[in-house]
Order: structure tokens, then sequence, then C-alpha cells
């Protein structure tokens, strides 16, 4: 049997909504953490799969986000620091797909587009998910729910059109 899905996590837009930012406390480093939901850590420690943060964050997403969360720090996405023209794609696939080195994964971000989708079915031999959330709400129980459907089926499917 191979190793778990990844599930790879944006931030800004996904667990922490534009539309819910809020007024910003004196001790807060970003007004976007006024929206952020406890209840995405219990969520994401559920799901079958192992959690790997893939935002620009980078390793402050595990000094600010997972203790909020409640999650043990996770492993991140080190994006290089060239400008590479990436064309169409989004600048995060290639190196998602490079990074998953051939297990399936999910990749959550509010900015993932049909040509992401496209690349990632063409360039990777395992199957994936490329989920858009919508960036005013973030992660809903209907994004959940398609997640989680998602990584029951995740190693007969190949990439989904979501």
């Amino acid at each position: 049997m191979g190793a778990r899905p990844l599930l790879f996590l944006d931030v800004d837009g996904t667990l922490l909504p534009f539309a819910g930012a809020g007024r910003q406390r004196d001790d807060e480093p970003n007004p976007l953490l006024a929206g952020l939901d406890p209840e995405h850590g219990r969520r994401l420690a559920a799901l079958p799969c192992d959690l790997v943060w893939a935002t620009t964050w980078m390793a402050e997403a595990n000094e600010v986000l997972t203790s909020r969360l409640g999650l043990p720090q996770l492993p991140v996405v080190d994006w290089p620091d060239e400008d590479e023209d990436h064309g169409r794609l989004h600048w995060k696939t290639r190196y998602l797909v490079e990074w998953a080195m051939g297990r399936p994964f999910v990749w959550v971000d509010d900015e993932i587009t049909d040509a992401d989708r496209t690349w990632i079915l063409a360039n990777h031999s395992s199957s994936a998910l490329a989920h858009r959330v919508d960036p005013r709400y973030g992660l809903t129980d209907a994004d959940y729910d398609v997640i989680e459907q998602w990584l029951m089926t995740s190693q007969t499917s190949p990439i989904s059109r979501r």
C-alpha cells in the first residue's frame, strides 16, 4: 500500500477568508487572523492525509497558526526565490507536483485555475485534486465534503476538475 495522500494547504483566502477580516487587535500580526476558525484544526487533522503548508507564510504558518488550530508542526513547502515566468500556471503548481514526488495530493488554494489542473494531469504520475476555495469565505463544509470524498477514492481517480 502506498503512502497517504498529501494535502497542500494555503492560508490567505483558504483558512483566513478575506470576508472574515475583522478589527485587528493590537497583539495580532495580521488582520485576517480575526477570521480564523479554530475548528479547521480538528477537521483537517481528521482527514486521512498528511498536511503540508503550501503558503507564502512558509515557516510562519507553524509559528502563528498551528497552536491556534491545535495542530502539530507541519512540513512546509520551501518556495524557491526565483522570479520565473510560469505563463498561465499559478507559480506554485510546478513546485507542488515536484514536492509530491508522485504521491497523490490535494491542493487547496483560492487561486487555482483550469490551466493548473490541466498541467497537473499531464505532469503528475498519481491522482490529484486541485480544489479552488472561494477566498471570501475560505474553507466551507462543502469544500470539506469534496476533499473527504476525493480522499476516499484518491487511489483510483485521476485529477479532479473542481
